[in-house]
């Protein structure tokens, strides 16, 4: 047997021995992959983690994007709906409708207010934003984030409902709907006990 037979041989030797240890490897990652995903807290319970759930919402004012001056402070006995967006946001976009759709379902009966505020954006963009996509509603131009940081907004969307007694009641990060949002006040204007979320 010649040295090339030898050199050609010992690499097929080792093939099985190398197969192995990737699919051990493999295996391994797939087995951390699925623990992560097993304990990893449900959409529900990453919806409302939050530390200011059921606490008084941060002070929330500033100029808005057409120019008028928005409170929070001046919403008390209604129902406020903050939505945290960016135009370079897709999943933005994506929730846009549903934000129109809820703010025409309760602007008439003046029950809920809704406000957007900026993130990691300009007021320009935001308006060039809502000039293309619709809506009516006050946006808050937040150029340094500093509301954003108030109720530690990492990524847009991201939205929180805020009682008429000015508290936390939900956090929703990413994309929320309309039903989502009618759902959670209807359940705290329930006056039954068991309604309250």
């Amino acid at each position: 047997m010649s040295d090339v037979d030898v050199v050609e041989e010992a690499p097929e030797a080792g093939r099985p021995r190398t197969a192995l240890a990737v699919s051990i490897v493999m295996a391994l990652i797939v087995a951390l992959l699925v623990g992560v995903l097993a304990t990893r807290d449900s959409s529900t319970e990453r919806t409302t983690q939050s530390p200011l759930i059921d606490e008084v919402a941060p002070p929330t004012e500033g100029e808005t994007i057409d120019g008028d001056h928005f409170s929070l402070a001046d919403q008390r006995g209604r129902w406020v709906v903050l939505n945290f967006f960016a135009s370079w946001c897709v999943p933005c976009l994506e929730e846009h409708p549903e934000l129109q759709a809820f703010d025409a379902a309760h602007r008439a009966e003046g029950d809920v207010v809704l406000v957007s505020t900026t993130f990691d954006d300009s007021a320009e963009d935001a308006r060039d934003f809502f000039d293309e996509h619709g809506g009516t509603w006050p946006v808050i131009d937040d150029p340094d984030n500093s509301i954003g940081v108030a109720y530690g907004v990492a990524q847009v969307p991201e939205t929180f409902v805020i009682a008429p007694n000015g508290t936390v009641k939900q956090r929703f990060p990413g994309p929320v709907t309309r039903a989502e949002l009618d759902e959670l006040i209807a359940s705290y204007e329930d006056p039954s006990p068991e309604a309250e979320p």
